[in-house]
């Protein structure tokens, strides 16, 4: 479920537990690798970016701030911004839930959301991502990855660990987005196995969004 954490609660033990084995499950993801090229592309020198559910800041955080791009992360794992923190001292790390952080509006250039809201109610993910589309500036980016699934509260293991998850299927994510006022201008859809004995292939998504707003 992508190389960033999931902001919830219950989502902090989860990746307490999975610590650095979740960046090497993940590691070898091309479409990610491909997604935050995408980005870079785009960027302004000295960008600032939001990564929400930033994990071990491995490739994401570090891909960008090793760019010249001032990088905040967001994670509710204590042990993944401790992590993050050692790996990429280039880049800010805080050990918070998305869902009660501050988003200023207009703050941000860009915001990546890779696999961070597959443990959120599908209430939560439409409004966060409202919020953040709200944090971008004017023309600004929005990259959101996610495991296009028709799922509610589905409890399931991960890589070892219970987790409880819920996504929308892939045009409904799409639609989610749009609703946001974000227009998609390049998905990519793929499927993923992570390197991990207890992992199995999932579908992964990538949205690469721009703000409409003048």
């Amino acid at each position: 479920m992508g190389d960033e954490t999931h902001e919830s609660p219950a989502a902090a033990a989860v990746f307490d537990a999975l610590g650095g084995d979740y960046e090497k499950a993940f590691a070898s993801s091309a479409a990610h690798r491909a997604s935050l090229t995408w980005l870079l592309e785009r960027l302004s020198p000295g960008s600032t970016v939001l990564d929400v559910g930033s994990g071990t800041g491995r490739p994401t955080a570090a891909t960008l701030a090793g760019a010249g791009h001032k990088v905040l992360g967001v994670d509710v794992s204590p042990v993944m911004v401790e992590i993050a923190s050692r790996q990429v001292p280039g880049a800010e790390f805080r050990c918070d839930d998305i869902l009660r952080s501050p988003l200023p509006e207009g703050a941000y250039d860009a915001v990546c959301v890779y696999f961070s809201l597959l443990q959120m109610t599908r209430a939560e993910q439409e409004g966060l991502v409202r919020r953040l589309a709200a944090a971008l500036r004017p023309g600004g980016l929005l990259v959101l990855a996610t495991v296009p699934l028709d799922v509610e509260e589905f409890d399931g293991v991960f890589m070892g660990q219970p987790v409880r998850v819920t996504s929308f299927a892939a045009q409904d994510v799409i639609g989610m987005v749009r609703e946001a006022g974000l227009t998609v201008e390049w998905e990519e859809s793929t499927m993923f196995t992570p390197s991990h004995p207890e992992a199995r292939p999932e579908p992964h998504l990538f949205l690469h969004c721009r703000n409409s707003g003048a």
